[in-house]
């Protein structure tokens, strides 16, 4: 069933939308190896372990924020991170998840 589950997949799917329709930024914290095999157009790329470092940078973007990876472990610690430092932000999971709205 995927990193959802089968009740709340449409629920984050809804959210997912909703972030996109209010100008969200997408966040991938995957390798850069990861990110040159494929990545969504437009988005952030700001591997998992330097967030604390592009905190201010990604602040500033003043958006709401989806952030991905390539199962949703990663994005869920970027998502909770972010969170505990004020930024407006949801865990999309797999980057793909996002891309397929985008």
């Amino acid at each position: 069933m995927g990193l959802f589950g089968i009740f709340s997949q449409k629920e984050s799917v809804n959210k997912i939308q909703e972030y996109l329709n209010n100008g969200a930024v997408v966040l991938d914290v995957r390798t850069h190896q990861e990110w040159n095999e494929g990545h969504s157009e437009g988005a952030k790329h700001v591997v998992l372990n330097t967030i604390p470092d592009h905190l201010e940078e990604i602040k500033s973007l003043d958006k709401p924020v989806i952030a991905v990876c390539k199962s949703g472990g990663r994005s869920q610690s970027a998502t909770d991170f972010l969170k505990q430092n004020g930024v407006d932000v949801i865990n999309g999971g797999p980057w793909q998840n996002v891309d397929q709205y985008l």
